[in-house]
């Protein structure tokens, strides 16, 4: 059965990605449906059980899902902050980078789900189903998981600060990494064997007394091996429009068609970007939310004021643009060009960062609430003022980067690396100590080729 799950997993990842229309790949009939009528939601769910149920990116912040059957849904980064998902089933959904935070999910079946990197701080999960559940490098800071099943669960990387798991199954669960644990509430919680703790050893019957849980020795297996759906957002094909204006006499362009030409045909704007590199791009202010710009070639553009929000820039070329208090809020952006961008001010709230090049950037005073940074070149950026909170930095490249005054709360530095030339919020360099306690690498290094 949890065979089954995975594949069906599988499938709705392929067709997401394949999907062309819009930069939110969910059908908008479909979220509708759901949120209006949960019942009707089921019954459409029990006609067509086969049925993929596309909802990445899906706006549901405090929607009322009680009880609704979202099993082996594609949830990937959807906003279900807020949310009642009361007894709702969720087995084998895609939950990758979701934010559930402060969400109801008392005996919420999550049987199998993926929720690799979920934000589920401070969520209402007692009596909840998670066996099987990859919850890797998820953020539980105070979660309730009073009396839920979570054997064989995968808490790797997690972060369990204040988190209740008193009367939890968690025989087999596995910790390797996992921070915070001796901060968790683990009475009466049922370890065994087989559960691995943070230090990666075997729990043992000392360890659960010492923390004021139960301890049941059973047969002895090697931890389990638990599958991660590999996912990139937005890689899709573009399906140019035929109501773009003409490339010919381009050198002419004025500044009040450039919005419309890149929106509608990001091939023949490149194009002529390459073959009239003396235009001037100048677009302050301009509502680009939703627009589907992937590879697109803005460098050096004026695009103060802009508002991206939901936008696929997915390797887009925005090195040394003027991005001033520019909004970038859900957008995607993996792999995108942005060394030496104006990104002061600028809003990038739950933006997907993924091995972005932000090198040399100015981004003092921009917002980066739970964005993806992981793999990012922020080498050299000034980040003074910013805020990091709940970012992951994950395998990031901070050196020589200035985060005087930022804040760093909740934000994740794994596998980071620093220097001595890198800035800390205090205003002092970064020092290995510094580094080792925030799981971060420190480099030698004194200067920044």
């Amino acid at each position: 059965m949890k065979r089954k799950s995975n594949v069906i997993v599988t499938i709705c990842l392929a067709l997401t990605i394949s999907i062309t229309n819009s930069a939110s790949a969910y059908e908008q009939v479909m979220l509708n449906t759901l949120k209006n009528s949960v019942s009707q939601w089921n019954i459409m769910r029990l006609a067509q059980p086969a049925a993929c149920i596309d909802l990445y990116k899906a706006l549901l912040e405090d929607a009322d899902l009680t009880e609704a059957n979202l099993n082996g849904a594609m949830l990937v980064r959807a906003d279900l902050g807020g949310a009642k998902l009361n007894r709702a089933s969720l087995r084998g959904a895609n939950l990758m980078m979701a934010f559930i935070k402060k969400s109801d999910m008392k005996g919420t079946d999550l049987s199998g789900a993926f929720l690799v990197k979920a934000n589920m701080k401070g969520s209402f999960i007692k009596g909840a189903l998670l066996r099987g559940a990859n919850l890797q490098g998820a953020n539980l800071r105070w979660v309730i998981l009073e009396d839920a099943d979570m054997e064989n669960a995968n808490l790797e990387n997690s972060v369990l600060f204040d988190a209740n798991l008193e009367k939890a199954n968690l025989k087999g669960a596995n910790f390797k990494n996992a921070v915070f644990l001796e901060q968790a509430r683990l009475e009466n919680a049922i370890l065994s064997n087989n559960t691995i703790l943070p230090s990666g050893e075997r729990a043992t019957l000392r360890w659960s007394g010492l923390h004021n849980a139960k301890f049941v020795t059973e047969p002895e297996r090697a931890p389990l091996a638990y599958t991660i759906p590999a996912f990139v957002p937005s890689e899709k094909t573009e399906k140019q429009g035929s109501t773009a204006p003409s490339t010919a006499g381009t050198s002419s362009l004025n500044r009040a068609e450039q919005p419309a030409f890149v929106i509608e045909d990001v091939a023949s704007w490149n194009n002529m970007r390459q073959t009239r590199k003396e235009i001037e791009i100048t677009m302050p202010k301009e509502k680009l939310d939703d627009s589907r710009l992937n590879g697109v070639n803005l460098q050096g553009a004026i695009l103060s004021g802009s508002s991206f929000k939901n936008a696929t820039l997915d390797n887009a070329n925005l090195s040394g643009a003027d991005l001033e208090n520019s909004n970038f809020h859900k957008a995607d952006m993996k792999g995108a060009h942005l060394q030496s961008a104006n990104l002061q001010g600028a809003n990038f709230d739950r933006a997907f960062l993924k091995d972005a090049d932000l090198s040399s950037t100015n981004l003092s005073n921009a917002v980066l609430f739970g964005a993806i940074l992981t793999g990012a070149n922020l080498r050299g950026a000034n980040l003074n003022n910013a805020s990091l909170f709940e970012a992951d930095l994950e395998d990031a490249n901070l050196e020589g980067a200035n985060i005087t005054d930022a804040n760093i709360t909740d934000a994740n530095f794994n596998n980071a690396s620093l220097s001595p030339l890198t800035i800390l919020p205090s205003g002092k360099p970064a020092t290995a100590d510094w580094a080792t306690l925030h799981r971060a690498k420190f480099s030698t290094a004194n200067s920044i080729k």
